[in-house]
């Protein structure tokens, strides 16, 4: 029965949480509204076949863009 407080709090221990290594293509399926900051930041990682293997790092480095305000709004959008 999902009523009780033990099955829910199992439940939301299962939803994926943001840690530095995920990939951008992982973020962005996970959540969708990060897709929003990407463009907004000038990334091309959507629909881009590196995208399976570039963390926030990785594509601030590539893009020249702020790493730190990058991963806070990416961050700030999966919390929406």
């Amino acid at each position: 029965m999902l009523d009780d407080d033990a099955s829910l709090e199992r439940i939301a221990a299962m939803k994926p949480k943001f840690h530095d290594d995920m990939t951008m293509d992982a973020i962005m399926r996970e959540w969708p509204d990060t897709i929003r900051v990407v463009l907004d930041h000038g990334l091309l990682c959507v629909g881009c076949p590196i995208a399976p293997f570039h963390s926030p790092a990785d594509a601030a480095k590539e893009h020249q863009v702020d790493e730190t305000l990058l991963i806070r709004n990416l961050v700030g959008a999966m919390k929406r």
